[in-house]
């Protein structure tokens, strides 16, 4: 038996979007099934909306996501932030620099106290991100 945590992100009407450019970002398969394909949403006009949405990834990065219905609340970025870290530098500049397209910056990937490399940024979808490189002396 397993058990996987992974991020679902919640878009008002770009999930679809945003997951096609985290898929530019990470590579790997992306899957995407709207209200309709379900036949899960009574709204016309909400029918062509990402009902769920999961990118695999290589390094076993997993995102999901979906469009949240205009009857149910939604606050971009919300109280989560997508942490991606390890010693794979190559790798993890290179998602900074994808995540960093039209991004703001809060903390640049800058030498940080403990050692690491370390940024932080709130992606052009409104989700924040950190990221750590470790073992980079």
């Amino acid at each position: 038996m397993s058990v996987v945590l992974n991020p679902y992100l919640s878009f008002r009407d770009n999930a679809r979007e945003a997951m096609e450019f985290y898929q530019s970002v990470f590579g790997g398969d992306l899957t995407v099934s709207t209200f309709r394909d379900f036949q899960m949403e009574e709204d016309e006009s909400e029918l062509d909306k990402v009902m769920h949405s999961q990118l695999n990834a290589p390094g076993g990065i997993v995102l999901m996501g979906a469009d949240t219905p205009n009857r149910m609340e939604y606050t971009p970025g919300g109280s989560i932030t997508v942490s991606l870290s390890g010693d794979d530098e190559a790798g993890l500049r290179g998602y900074w620099d994808g995540l960093s397209q039209g991004a703001t910056i809060v903390e640049p990937l800058e030498k940080a106290p403990w050692g690491d490399w370390f940024g932080m940024l709130v992606d052009r979808f409104g989700v924040n991100w950190m990221v750590n490189i470790s073992g980079q002396g």
